[in-house]
């Protein structure tokens, strides 16, 4: 599995990356990342184009 990276709104770093991984649909049917920082723990989320679902 790839590395998934997002922003961190805690931290304010970009491209940090996301552990315990898994992927969702959010709301109007949208593929999204859901995962935690591996710095400081807030979750995450990472809305994925389209062609991923």
């Amino acid at each position: 599995m790839d590395k998934v990276t997002g922003y961190c709104v805690k931290c304010k770093a970009k491209d940090r990356e996301m552990k315990d991984v898994q992927h969702v649909e959010i709301k109007p049917g949208r593929p999204a990342a859901k995962g935690t920082c591996t710095v400081c723990g807030t979750g995450m989320y990472r809305i994925l184009p389209k062609s991923a679902a």
